[in-house]
């Protein structure tokens, strides 16, 4: 068995020298993710990229200087990495941590809506829920069709 690795797993070491933390801890750490299970799925995923390269993996390392991007909400999120936290601190702490390349704006976001929102059925604003002699008829309706 050869001590060399893949060419991504040497490019993902720590230099000796140099501090790093793992990409799921530091999302966690930084306040982006609200636990830290989330931060994992999302590396998971392969929704992470880190300094151009994907990421499939929660343990990759984190370095000063590393450009991470990442979907948040319905936001592609990129952030620049100041600092390695020690601990999940306040958010005035966490805010520390990192530089935003580019806060969310309008043309940053994600398509809205979901599946579920085109299978029900446009009702009028203020119509209120059917009645059950609407729903009677609309189920009549959809037996028919």
């Amino acid at each position: 068995m050869s001590d060399a690795g893949s060419p991504q797993d040497s490019a993902n070491q720590a230099s000796p020298g140099q501090a790093s933390l793992r990409a799921d801890k530091w999302l966690w750490q930084a306040r982006f993710f609200k636990s830290r299970s989330l931060a994992t799925q999302i590396c998971q995923a392969g929704k992470l990229r880190l300094s151009g390269q994907g990421v499939v993996k929660a343990h990759y390392k984190v370095k000063v200087g590393d450009v991470l991007t990442f979907p948040q909400a319905r936001h592609i999120r990129v952030i620049k990495v100041l600092a390695l936290g020690t601990r999940r601190g306040p958010a005035s702490e966490a805010q520390a941590l990192y530089e935003d390349l580019k806060p969310p704006e309008a043309e940053s976001r994600l398509p809205k809506g979901t599946p579920d929102a085109l299978a029900t059925a446009p009702r009028e604003p203020g119509s209120g829920r059917p009645t059950k002699r609407d729903r009677r008829a609309l189920e009549r309706l959809r037996d028919t069709e």
